[in-house]
């Protein structure tokens, strides 16, 4: 006797049905081991809450060994750890003002009294807007050098930034200007690590340093 429509469609429901069971790739949402759903939600909780507000530490503003994230006040002052060695280097961020007259960068061996520098002064760059110079010389036990002042060209803008990077070496200082090199200064302090002190002033605003 033939099997009409609806008893073949029933009977093929039915099989469906128990075959599927014990199948995982067939089992619904609702059937799910809720054990396994809440360890899938903890391990993404975890996941989210790390990445969206674990921060890295944060750096000693005033030590330019690491980074100062936020402007820093002009006139400045602050430690190098560990002080200078070869292949050490130090950057200096910042903008400079709308109507500059001249800005400071120094290297030292210490901080001075007031306004007297230290007897060491093993680098001082000055940016010298009127006459277009970027002027290097350093001081020995009290006495200062010949100024140096040769410069293939004058990087600095008003109202610009910049990026200045002094690069320690064996024998000298490799000062760079938004990845240029400008010139060399021959090392007049030898006592590298004696060089401690990194002090900012004049007509800029510090955004960062490293």
């Amino acid at each position: 006797m033939a099997e009409s429509g609806s008893a073949r469609d029933a009977r093929a429901e039915e099989e469906h049905v128990n075959n599927s069971v014990g199948n995982p790739a067939l089992i619904s949402p609702d059937k799910e081991d809720p054990s396994r759903l809440l360890v899938t939600l903890r391990h993404t909780h975890t996941r989210t809450h790390t990445r969206t507000h674990t921060l890295p530490p944060a750096s000693d503003p005033s030590d330019p060994s690491g980074l100062a994230v936020s402007p820093q006040t002009v006139p400045f002052s602050g430690r190098i750890r560990g002080g200078m060695r070869p292949g050490k280097k130090v950057m200096v961020m910042g903008i400079v003002k709308r109507e500059p007259d001249s800005f400071c960068i120094s290297l030292t061996c210490g901080r001075g009294t007031g306004a007297e520098p230290p007897a060491n002064v093993a680098l001082e760059l000055c940016a010298r807007f009127a006459r277009r110079q970027f002027v290097r010389r350093a001081r020995v036990s009290g006495s200062w050098g010949a100024e140096e002042t040769p410069i293939a060209y004058f990087p600095f803008i008003p109202e610009q930034p910049f990026r200045i990077e002094i690069h320690c070496e064996h024998q000298r200082f490799r000062v760079f200007v938004d990845g240029h090199q400008l010139f060399d200064f021959y090392h007049r302090v030898n006592a590298l690590p004696a060089i401690d002190t990194i002090s900012i002033s004049g007509s800029l605003q510090i955004t960062k340093l490293g």
